[in-house]
């Protein structure tokens, strides 16, 4: 509770006076709420330089990575400071513990991503906008009195994409979370990341293929974007699964780079890595050859993210009746198909899009992370790599910034993430 000195004494009174701990306090005027202009002084005139700060009044300071119109991040995003009320029903407060920084988060920010967020005032900026970011990982700060399964320092995601997750606290409704249901033996960097690519790749693989499980080891899958998330996702998943993986990766800048990154993913579990070059050489026919063990051991599934030559290329390797699912185009070329795979060898072609899915399917998507949480519990779904940035109550914008547009720059050490530490 506000005491009647310190609101006299921040926003003016014409007259009173208070006396010590046990006398009375009069006043000649009844108090009123401040208006927002004396609120902003107050704020202002009593905050600590460089600390979050938490109102008398309840309200706790947040700061959000947020745009007013699209184009690129350097010259979108803003950092903007605002004031979270108390929790009320089922309203959550939570404060960010990590968020990622995906391509399609930067594209959504460009305006050329099909799911685009709502711009609202809701955060008391001038004109409507929107808050960065779909995926992260949150704790629950504080809660409103009917909310029923979350509690203090539970850990959530998002449940759908568009919330923003580019802040550092947010208040939600409970409905529109995700409870970790077991927290125990995970980090904030592994919750962040579940929602989108370990999904995708989760679903892709189960979703799209009647795989013979009585002939485990025995069947394939091809995948381009080896690398990416969803492509050392696909390769973990796929081993726990008993299915074989070719893998196709860009060559780096050195022979030396290559191969490292070829032994990176076969110890996840990659039966066999290839390059871009040869995929597309005359000699890959005969390589997957005798991999399948001449065609023994059938390619039942290829996944692409690239488009182009690359997809098509993945495609010649299937066996009759398989298919090739496309999730990304990195190569903004398009899927060129062979009128013979369609005809002769009766191949099926999808898309896959994990946002609509999970809109579409909350509970599924739930239970799927779960699945890859419990592997990553018990120590069979390993870590993607990221470059960390770290994000404190008095980084600057620019920095914040900064590394949101290098999402968008040529080959990383690893994925950008928002790590984010609180001084409370």
């Amino acid at each position: 509770m506000l005491s009647n000195s310190l609101v006299r004494s921040a926003f003016g009174a014409s007259r009173g006076r208070v006396g010590g701990l046990n006398s009375r306090v009069r006043v000649s005027a009844p108090l009123t709420a401040p208006t927002q202009h004396q609120w902003q002084d107050f704020k202002c005139r009593h905050s600590v330089e460089g600390k979050r700060w938490i109102s008398v009044y309840g309200y706790t300071q947040a700061k959000a990575l947020v745009y007013s119109r699209y184009g690129e991040p350097k010259d979108v995003l803003q950092l903007h400071k605002h004031s979270i009320s108390a929790p009320h029903g089922t309203q959550v407060n939570l404060r960010l513990l990590a968020a990622p920084l995906n391509p399609a988060d930067v594209n959504q920010i460009q305006g050329v991503y099909p799911s685009k967020p709502p711009f609202q005032t809701s955060l008391g900026t001038q004109a409507p906008c929107a808050v960065a970011g779909n995926e992260g990982a949150f704790e629950v700060i504080a809660t409103g009195s009917n909310v029923t399964d979350l509690s203090k320092g539970d850990w959530v995601v998002m449940k759908q994409t568009g919330q923003g997750t580019w802040r550092t606290h947010a208040q939600m409704d409970e409905s529109q979370l995700i409870k970790i249901e077991n927290k125990e033996g995970l980090t904030p960097l592994q919750i962040s990341t579940v929602s989108v690519n370990p999904v995708t790749a989760y679903r892709m693989i189960k979703d799209f293929c009647d795989w013979d499980w009585m002939r485990a080891g025995e069947e394939w899958l091809i995948q381009n974007g080896a690398n990416s998330g969803v492509g050392r996702a696909a390769i973990q998943l796929a081993r726990e699964w008993g299915i074989k993986t070719l893998n196709v990766v860009r060559e780096r800048k050195t022979p030396e780079e290559t191969e490292k990154l070829k032994q990176e993913l076969r110890d996840l579990g990659a039966t066999a890595v290839v390059t871009e070059a040869e995929l597309l050489s005359g000699e890959f026919k005969n390589l997957v050859h005798d991999l399948t063990r001449k065609g023994r051991e059938p390619i039942r599934l290829a996944l692409n993210c690239v488009g182009g030559k690359s997809a098509t290329a993945l495609a010649k390797t299937l066996a009759p009746g398989s298919h090739l699912v496309t999730y990304g185009a990195m190569s903004k070329q398009p899927v060129a198909l062979p009128s013979g795979l369609l005809i002769f060898k009766d191949l099926a072609f999808h898309g896959f899009w994990v946002s609509k899915w999970g809109d579409k399917n909350p509970q599924l998507k739930e239970n799927t992370i779960n699945d890859v949480l419990q592997l990553t519990r018990t120590g069979k779904f390993k870590d993607i790599p990221v470059e960390e940035l770290k994000w404190r109550w008095d980084t600057e914008c620019a920095e914040l910034v900064g590394g949101v547009q290098e999402t968008l720059s040529g080959f990383r050490s690893g994925k950008g993430l928002l790590r984010y530490e609180a001084e409370e």
